[in-house]
């Protein structure tokens, strides 16, 4: 059995579909704001948001993040180990473990 990875299945569903033509970077980096913002709404007035609507608006801001980076021509994995090597040098465990302050305030 051919294993279909979830980059493929989108760039399937937009080739069915001839929308890359509209997915410029300045589009699918609006598109991902736009729908983190339809992910906060689910949490606007209720702490316990409806798990289902929360999935799929995180679905699609994935699905545009993923967008965007195979669009830049960069690996969405590789770029988020890269940032996380810079975020640990900026968050060291022993002063940042169990603190929520931005790092130039540990």
């Amino acid at each position: 059995m051919v294993e279909i990875s979830v980059r493929d299945e989108i760039a399937a569903f937009v080739a069915e579909r001839d929308w890359a033509q509209f997915h410029s970077p300045e589009n699918l980096a609006k598109s991902i704001a736009i729908e983190a913002g339809e992910l906060l709404e689910c949490y606007q007035w209720n702490a316990d948001a409806d798990t289902d609507r929360v999935r799929d608006e995180l679905a699609d801001v994935l699905t545009y993040c993923l967008l965007l980076a195979d669009r830049l021509g960069v690996d969405a994995d590789q770029i988020v180990l890269d940032k996380l090597v810079k975020t640990r040098q900026k968050y060291p465990v022993d002063k940042a473990r169990g603190r929520s302050v931005k790092y130039d305030a540990l």
